[in-house]
């Protein structure tokens, strides 16, 4: 198997990314899961068969995919286009059903998964995505039983090449499409007008552009955030749909109403506005139309609708505590399909079950009961297909992290963060479910992979934006959406380096460590009468000191790992001095976890103070304990793993890893640590990790892990634990 990077590989090559790692001691990077042909026919025997080729099937590329059984066979899922009007459609709204014409019957709801157009190390619109990932990825979803895909821009040719391909392999169980087509720019926020030209102008191109490509119709040039190349691939056959536009700032278009107020109703040959239509809707309106044009000349139809969320939705949210999070109502009733658009429209939302805070406080959907419980997310996707009575509702964009850090507490512990794999794929699956169960017409998923360059609010200010991209944050929610996880690999040219090799030295007698781009790898050999407890010690700036730890006297550490080997519970700490809360906003002492002086436990904040409306209640500032050391093991091969997990104990041998950000870096790819200056990030070099032990009064210097700048992210594909969930609720709603 070669083991090339994404960036080169062709065709019939397989990227370095599908290779696992090479094993770490005891708990670190991924190993592979070998499994002999005759076990895996054996398996496929077993679940019934497939008619996918299932031995050879490039999803095995994969990590852990091995571990899932073969889809069921049914009916099919073969497009059997009907024609209207002249126009040729595989898909078409009735009402408030989405309807799928395939071969086995119309489908009336459509599991999916949205895809981004990235790879830990580069920003979208960088091709970094190679033609044998799309072909694995595609695979995979069909594996797991998702039936569509969903893009927000326009993809290099190699997307719709291996679309093509696969379907064409696998005709009874194609993957379908939406195709997005996002805003060039947020220029319109800016200039607080939608309806300027060249916002306008550009946003049309883009829709022509789109349409073009998808038919294997358009050539462009490459250029700074936009691939290019020749699409010469039709992948209308599948086309199930468009979804237009970007998730709008409310001001900006509040602003653009108010500027754009005698802006006319929209009268389109496949589009037009109702009567109580606002200019935000006018404008959507426009563009659809124009869409369908370019569409229409094709010869087909699809459903086409634009891009909401709750803080533009048309509901109105008395109880929501911030202004702007109710300021705008955009509702996809006032843009509606002439007669000249036989496959129609639908709502298209992008909702999570965390925010906006009106989730928490609104006596309606507080009072919604599903499964027997109060649901106020089932009680919002129901209100909103409940408000379109007219077209069909889709949730476009759901899901929570698996991550460690979390960026806001949601009702019914479906928070934004601080899960487990298998606890986030199991509440994905229960959330797919409960659409299908409230009448919408899908759910999709966000999304595919884990995607290293992303921020969340309350992690951004702690970090160098410039270089996110090259190292993966366990804190940062927004990097951990994925069904497969991209995980860490290692700079290529950083090795295992032994720290520490004392004999019968105690607490410790022999400490290792190695890093990557999410973690600092510590294995600790520890003496044959192990402590009760340890302090870690980690010192990255020569420059700040302070008071030692409690029960410790080393005044050296600027961050702590704090751990109680007996009863299996730890805390971090961190120094006032890089405390990154300082880089937010002042939170009070009455709200922060308890420490010794001169330090603070490792909080992250998930929610500013705030106001109920409805209530007069005032609420205080929420934290997340995120140095709340989780005991176990990661290692996903194990049906216990816990990918939370920060520290294992197993006989005499410690593992541990630390987050990079809990050390109190802002790039760990040069060096460089955040200092809070007046509330400001500044950056100072770092030497290296200096590590340290105390346990009983003892202290033992250990030594500094040192490691070189890497200018390139390395990165194995997962997926992720509890993704069979996932399967099985895709695979019910579907055929359900």
């Amino acid at each position: 198997m070669a083991t090339l990077s994404s960036d080169n590989a062709s065709v019939g090559d397989f990227p370095s990314q599908f290779v696992s790692a090479p094993a770490r001691p005891r708990f670190g990077r991924v190993k592979a899961i070998v499994v002999g042909v005759f076990a895996i026919s054996l398996c496929l025997l077993l679940a019934g068969g497939t008619s996918t080729p299932a031995v050879n099937s490039p999803a095995f590329l994969i990590s852990g995919m091995r571990e899932i059984p073969s889809p069921p066979l049914g009916s099919s899922w073969a497009p059997a286009p009907r024609e209207a009007g002249g126009l040729r459609m595989v898909a078409g709204a009735d009402g408030q059903t989405f309807q799928l014409h395939t071969a086995g019957g119309d489908r009336t709801f459509l599991p999916g998964v949205d895809l981004s157009d990235t790879t830990p190390g580069h920003l979208p619109g960088e091709p970094a995505i190679s033609a044998a990932q799309y072909r694995a990825w595609f695979a995979a979803m069909g594996w797991l039983g998702i039936r569509v895909v969903r893009i927000y821009k326009i993809h290099p040719p190699a997307f719709y090449e291996q679309l093509a391909a696969y379907n064409q392999d696998n005709p009874e169980r194609p993957l379908y499409l939406v195709q997005g087509v996002a805003m060039p720019d947020e220029s319109y926020i800016g200039k607080k007008n939608l309806f300027d030209a060249t916002v306008t102008t550009t946003f049309r191109q883009e829709l022509e552009a789109a349409a073009q490509a998808v038919a294997g119709d358009f050539s462009r040039s490459t250029r700074p955030g936009r691939p290019g190349g020749v699409w010469n691939t039709d992948v209308t056959p599948w086309l199930a749909g468009w979804i237009i536009g970007t998730e709008l700032d409310p001001a900006a278009a509040a602003a653009s109403d108010k500027r754009n107020a005698a802006s006319k109703r929209y009268q389109g040959k496949y589009f037009r506005n109702t009567p109580k239509s606002t200019p935000t809707e006018r404008w959507f309106a426009a563009r659809m139309d124009e869409l369908a044009g370019y569409v229409a000349k094709k010869g087909v139809s699809q459903p086409i609708a634009f891009v909401n969320w709750p803080t533009t939705d048309p509901l109105r949210h008395p109880a929501e505590p911030l202004d702007q999070e109710d300021l705008l109502q955009l509702d996809a009733n006032h843009v509606l399909p002439t007669a000249d658009w036989p496959a129609g429209t639908f709502a298209s939302y992008h909702a999570y079950p965390y925010y906006p805070d009106f989730l928490r406080y609104e006596s309606d959907l507080v009072a919604f009961q599903y499964q027997g419980q109060s649901d106020p997310y089932a009680g919002y996707v129901a209100a909103l297909r409940k408000h379109h009575g007219t077209m069909p509702t889709m949730i476009t964009e759901f899901g929570v992290p698996s991550s460690i850090g979390s960026a806001h507490d949601g009702p019914l512990g479906r928070s934004q963060g601080d899960h487990s794999e298998q606890e986030a794929m199991r509440i994905n699956a229960d959330l797919l479910r409960m659409m299908k169960d409230q009448g919408l017409a899908g759910g999709f998923l966000f999304g595919w992979m884990d995607e290293w360059y992303r921020y969340t609010w309350n992690t951004v200010g702690h970090q160098d934006g410039a270089r996110r991209k090259l190292w993966h944050d366990p804190l940062t929610n927004e990097q951990h959406f994925g069904v497969l996880a991209m995980d860490a690999s290692g700079p290529r040219d950083a090795a295992e380096q032994q720290l520490f090799d004392g004999g019968d030295a105690w607490p410790a007698r022999k400490v290792t460590a190695e890093i990557d781009e999410a973690y600092v790898h510590l294995d600790v050999e520890l003496a044959k009468s192990p402590p009760g407890s340890m302090i870690i010690g980690f010192d990255v700036l020569d420059g700040i000191t302070g008071p030692p730890m409690a029960g410790s006297t080393d005044r050296r550490p600027d961050a702590v790992f704090a751990l109680n080997l007996v009863g299996h519970t730890g805390q971090a700490y961190v120094r006032d001095q890089l405390d990154p809360l300082k880089l937010d906003f002042t939170v009070p002492a009455s709200v922060r976890g308890p420490a010794p002086a001169g330090w603070k436990p490792f909080e992250l904040i998930t929610n500013r103070a705030h106001t109920v409306p409805t209530t007069g209640a005032k609420l205080p500032i929420e934290l997340q304990n995120a140095g709340l050391l989780v005991h176990g093991t990661w290692d996903p091969a194990k049906d216990e793993a816990d990918s939370r997990a920060l520290w294992h104990l197993d006989d005499d041998r410690l593992a541990v890893r630390v987050p990079w950000a809990m050390l109190g870096f802002a790039d760990p790819s040069t060096r460089r640590v955040a200092v809070p200056q007046k509330g400001n990030l500044t950056l100072q070099a770092s030497p290296g990790v200096t590590v340290s032990l105390t346990a009983s009064g003892t202290e033992q210097a250990i030594g500094q892990v040192k490691w070189p700048n890497w200018n390139r992210a390395n990165y194995a594909e997962r997926l992720k634990q509890g993704a069979e969930r996932l399967r099985d609720a895709a695979l019910s709603t579907a055929n359900g």
